[in-house]
């Protein structure tokens, strides 16, 4: 279990917290269900008001699809925990819900602002893992085994096709623009993590040998009378 932990622990807190959450949805009576997607939704009043709340449990709410979360969410984000660690994953996995609902909601309330939409907009329902999983897609696809990376695409399929993530975009409907949003934010923060750990492991590893500071091949001894010198005396 430790060793389980240690090296899947956020990928096994965020499925069971999503699952502990569905569980919790389900024993709610209606006008309580309602109320709890109301709050958590990372819509422009919401997020006007009380932006925290929305922003973390909206990835643990998903009304309808009790099921078919939890298969989604477990390869991608298992794979994307394997390649990149706890901390990292995490960190873009967080990154891309955040500011794929910023990116989008603020998008939305430009548009009402601007007489585009109607005011009613500013509460529609956003919620779900989709921004959290399709981050989790993108790690995977970019730094996971063939493995992680077979079920990811598997995973992106689904999405893509059956679930129309990006249908809308070029309405700039909501959903569309902040699942683009999501995968380019993780997308970009892989690619510098990526950047810095070899980075990190060139240092780790010193000057190259051959390269310029390094010794390429014999170097002259200031003593020429030691053991080993070339046309030295010997010992």
């Amino acid at each position: 279990m430790r060793v389980l932990l240690r090296r899947y622990g956020f990928a096994v807190a965020y499925l069971a917290g999503f699952v502990a959450a569905e569980l919790a949805y389900i024993l709610l009576d209606p006008d309580a269900q309602a109320r709890l997607i109301a709050w958590a939704s990372t819509n422009v009043a919401n997020l006007e008001h009380e932006p925290i709340g929305p922003l973390l449990v909206s990835a643990f709410v998903a009304p309808g699809f009790f099921v078919a979360w939890p298969v989604l969410i477990g390869p991608a984000v298992f794979g994307a925990n394997r390649a990149l660690g706890n901390a990292r994953t995490a960190l873009v996995c967080l990154a891309g819900h955040v500011i794929g609902s910023l990116v989008s909601e603020g998008i939305l309330a430009y548009r009402i602002d601007a007489g585009q939409l109607s005011a009613a907009d500013r509460h529609i329902s956003d919620v779900g893992p989709s921004y959290v999983v399709l981050s989790a897609i993108v790690i995977a696809l970019a730094c996971g085994g063939w493995l992680a990376r077979t079920l990811a695409a598997v995973d992106l399929v689904v999405l893509v096709f059956p679930g129309q993530i990006f249908s809308g975009l070029s309405q700039l409907d909501v959903p569309a623009v902040g699942h683009l949003t999501a995968a380019l934010t993780a997308a970009a923060a892989t690619a510098l993590i990526l950047s810095l750990r070899r980075r990190s492991r060139r240092l780790a590893r010193g000057p190259d040998p051959g390269g310029p500071g390094g010794s390429g091949g014999y170097v002259t001894d200031a003593h020429p009378d030691q053991v080993g010198d070339r046309g030295g005396a010997g010992a």
